[in-house]
């Protein structure tokens, strides 16, 4: 007997049991994760949102294994086949794989050549050759003929009762378990190219005759395999050591040894010895092989949406510009840039269109209308798109500031190249129209890039996450479990930051902890009809919104210059009393007690715990009253793109540029240098030391130096290094090999051509 949910996930997470079932007693309440992290400490033992979130996935994938134990148990119970043995394997099953391998035999299937064998009274034969391999098959075959039923010579016999033992074969949990770990250890992946079509899947060249093996072939490795396999140009298949086909006789020897069957020369030895070659070649070795890439795809999947969560936080939580009025520039050339600015709390105040670019090039009247925005509406940040003519606008923003600077030296202004990914999508969407239902697309898509710059979570939560543009095979993966993990990312996020109730939009309320959709949008109309919400208490007087809601919600939401000023903090309503106790202890009014480190420093928090607020709570509330509303996110500062390189042509091997890194994938980093092409850092070039993760060294969003060390201007590829002492790659025209330092390598080296590979599939381009 396996034990319980909450103690087999605590020996998961190295936790206490009670701190497990603590956790699903809040979860299974409507309890969000973010509230039980920050504000049920006690409760919980202190788990922090990771472990949470392990806890609630590890929760649903047990609660559902033991409801599809119980399913199977009354199934064969029904068949009147469960025996004590059977029941305790069946409760020992670990995982819905061992499980499904033990209910195998009694699963409901369609009538099969074995079920019509032992219908036709076949089976005491298969057994008795089984058990007495002596016997002599075509003679003991004779007393089962039965022209009926189908089964008209001793052949017929023999082949029904082969179909029997193959049957059972196949169907026994524990030996289709050792081979499945066996070929799961040992299995090369191999794959190569559909006949005729090299011309066509030429996107897939470093596959089509390629060899690693199964249980270390990374993701991306994977799903570009996959995903050639599906597009019809690879075939996919196991294999062992370096036969071009799955050695079979491992396998039927350990299914022999499995059932007692030996060559001595006995007068059945032959035939079981087909038996077992059959159970191999028939059903288990496509059955296996078939498991086997499943599992590998869930594996790579499953890396592939953690590549992505990690990325989407990493930019959901970059440095904010902060409330500051901003021009926007969506470039563009034939179709004109398109201007938006903003102001400080990201309203629409002013919109235009200008022609700098060929084929109009009004470059001077551009400057002229943008020095007058800039100087009309206070503009403190020039926020230009990345998009198709981004360089170029960024130097029209350049000379903006310059001629701005000598107008007005006083007016300091500053440009800021903006990730534009997902800004097209936002711009089309109802709720986009809905905001500015005037406003044609490519205006809101500049109005999105300027306030994505004053602050990148408000922005982008109001966009479809596969849109971002931060993820690795994103479209190859279970969008189910994509979206539920991505989700799950963003609402740590925006709880993490928190949230201003009176400027927040309804994407960003419906990310808050105990809201949705609905009462976000209510609290939204609410705010619209009444004006300012003054009190977190005012939330109740929303529709819909009760005090469970409340609970969740109140302690995430701010309210800037209201009537109470913990309001603006993240000390919840319910600990409240616990602050004012303080003030009134120490004859002082609460207000005074926010900021003053020297006071709150000088409190023991041992001395102000109670039944219903423990030692964790009572230092958060005190390090929050120190700075409340504090932003965990990291100070803003911009990449500064070298003058003069504008264009990949601009690139020579040797340059140290700076940079932005826009999406880490498991084999490297993506940096936007500012070409309209991002370089790729390869894993062995992120460091001077050996690492096992990019993110151990960067994170989407950073700015770094790199140095150029290969250019491929024909397959737009870009080969960049962090380690600023290597040299680049000197080669007389362009290669497929993969752009590495001189130095050794301290990374494994990749297979073949898997850097161009890697570049061709995975480097995105800007729009």
């Amino acid at each position: 007997m396996l034990p319980s949910i909450a103690l087999r996930i605590a020996k998961e997470l190295d936790v206490q049991e009670r701190q497990v079932q603590a956790s699903i007693q809040l979860l299974d309440e409507g309890s969000s994760v973010p509230f039980i992290s920050r504000y049920r400490k006690e409760v919980t033992g202190g788990l922090d949102d990771t472990q949470l979130r392990h806890l609630e996935e590890r929760l649903g994938y047990l609660r559902e294994l033991e409801e599809r134990r119980k399913g199977v148990l009354a199934s064969i119970a029904e068949q009147d086949k469960l025996t004590p043995e059977l029941e305790a394997q069946i409760q020992a099953a670990e995982t819905k794989q061992r499980l499904e391998d033990l209910y195998l035999p009694y699963k409901p299937k369609r009538r099969t050549k074995a079920q019509i064998a032992r219908e036709a009274g076949i089976e005491p034969l298969a057994d008795a050759l089984l058990a007495q391999p002596e016997l002599q098959p075509e003679q003991e075959a004779q007393a089962y003929i039965n022209s009926e039923a189908g089964f008209a010579d001793a052949k017929a016999v023999l082949d029904g009762a082969k179909q029997i033992l193959m049957e059972r074969f196949s169907e026994e949990a524990e030996l289709a378990g050792r081979l499945r770990q066996t070929l799961w250890q040992e299995g090369i992946l191999s794959s190569r190219v559909l006949a005729g079509q090299e011309e066509a899947g030429a996107k897939f060249s470093d596959y089509f005759a390629h060899d690693e093996p199964l249980r270390t072939t990374p993701s991306h490795r994977a799903l570009a395999m996959f995903r050639g396999r599906n597009e019809g140009f690879l075939a996919l298949n196991i294999r062992l050591d370096q036969e071009e086909e799955l050695v079979a006789h491992p396998f039927e020897a350990v299914i022999a040894e499995h059932w007692g069957i030996a060559q001595q020369q006995r007068s059945a030895d032959r035939w079981l010895h087909e038996v077992v070659r059959w159970t191999w070649k028939i059903k288990l070795s496509s059955r296996l092989e078939t498991e086997l890439l499943g599992r590998l795809r869930e594996l790579a999947e499953e890396a592939a949406i953690q590549v992505f969560a990690h990325n989407l936080k990493d930019l959901l939580l970059a440095a904010p510009a902060g409330p500051r009025p901003t021009l926007a520039l969506d470039p563009g050339l034939r179709t004109g840039v398109k201007v938006a600015v903003v102001d400080a709390t990201g309203k629409l105040v002013d919109h235009t269109t200008i022609y700098p670019h060929a084929p109009r090039n009004q470059w001077q009247e551009s400057i002229a209308v943008l020095a007058r925005l800039c100087a009309q509406h206070q503009v403190e940040l020039i926020a230009v798109g990345n998009g198709t003519a981004s360089r170029e606008t960024d130097q029209l923003a350049a000379e903006v500031i310059s001629w701005c600077h000598k107008q007005a030296p006083e007016h300091r202004l500053q440009k800021v190249m903006v990730n534009e990914a997902g800004a097209s999508i936002y711009s089309a969407s109802a709720l986009a129209a809905k905001e500015f239902p005037d406003l044609d697309a490519t205006h809101r898509s500049a109005v999105s890039i300027a306030r994505r710059l004053q602050d990148p979570l408000a922005e982008l939560v109001k966009i479809e996450p596969k849109s971002i543009g931060v993820g690795q095979y994103q479209h190859d993966v279970s969008q189910v479990q994509l979206a539920k993990t991505l989700d799950a990312v963003i609402e740590d996020c925006v709880n993490a930051v928190g949230v201003d109730l009176n400027t927040a939009s309804v994407p960003l309320l419906a990310r808050t902890s105990g809201l949705n959709a609905t009462l976000a949008e209510n609290i939204v109309a609410w705010r619209d009809e009444q004006g300012a919400f003054r009190t977190r208490q005012d939330l109740l007087k929303v529709k819909r919104l009760g005090p469970k809601a409340y609970e969740q919600c109140a302690g995430f939401l701010r309210i800037m210059r209201g009537q109470n000023p913990l309001d603006a903090s993240a000390v919840h309503p319910e600990a409240y009393p616990l602050v004012e106790r303080i003030a009134q202890n120490h004859q002082r009014p609460v207000e005074s007690l926010i900021g003053d480190t020297a006071f709150l420093t000088s409190l023991n928090p041992a001395q102000l715990t109670d039944a219903q607020f423990g030692l964790p709570t009572v230092k958060d509330i005190l390090k929050e009253l120190d700075k409340p509303g504090r932003d965990p996110r990291p100070e803003f500062r911009a990449a500064v793109f070298m003058e003069g390189v504008e264009d990949i042509k601009d690139l020579k091997p040797g340059m140290v540029l700076e940079g932005v890194v826009t999406n880490v994938a498991n084999f490297g980093a993506f940096v936007d240098i500012g070409v309209h092409q991002d370089g790729l850092v390869h894993i062995s070039a992120l460091a001077d030391r050996f690492i096992q993760d990019p993110r151990e060294v960067v994170k989407a969003g950073d700015l770094v130096k790199v140095k150029v060390l290969e250019v491929d201007i024909p397959r737009k590829r870009i080969a960049l290094t962090r380690r600023l002492d290597e040299q680049p790659v000197v080669k007389e025209s362009s290669s497929s090999r993969d752009a590495r330092p001189k130095k050794a390598p301290a990374q494994p080296a990749l297979q073949g051509n898997t850097l161009g590979a890697l570049l061709l599939a995975a480097q995105k381009k800007k729009k």
